[in-house]
């Protein structure tokens, strides 16, 4: 699988909610930054790691948030990162466009990185 299709998989089990789904592309140490993490959880920095703080993560998102859809606008993809480009779309709340880098290693998520304003 290249990078470009595991990025396409990240969204399919993203917008399906399925958070196993998500976690199989991630290697187990993983580490993954947002600035909404730096907001809810400000004694994080921003950052995480491993594989159960992820699941937590992204439960939360989910149950918090559970019409939370990506809507992909460009995947930009070599052979050890993509950069996508969605629009975040939560009923209630403005559509926010975001940035995010996948660094991929053998197949798996290593660290993930999270832009927006």
């Amino acid at each position: 699988m290249n990078n470009k299709e595991i990025a396409i998989k990240w969204f399919e089990a993203f917008n399906e909610h399925d958070v196993e789904k998500i976690l199989e592309l991630y290697d187990d140490n993983a580490t993954h930054y947002s600035p909404k993490l730096k907001i809810r959880q400000p004694e994080t920095n921003g950052l995480i790691k491993g594989k159960d703080v992820l699941r937590a993560w992204w439960e939360d998102a989910f149950e918090r948030l559970p019409s939370l859809n990506y809507e992909v606008i460009k995947l930009t993809a070599d052979d050890e990162q993509v950069f996508m480009e969605y629009i975040r779309h939560t009923p209630g709340e403005e559509d926010l466009q975001v940035g995010e880098v996948l660094v991929i290693k053998n197949n798996k998520i290593v660290a993930s990185r999270v832009y927006h304003s």
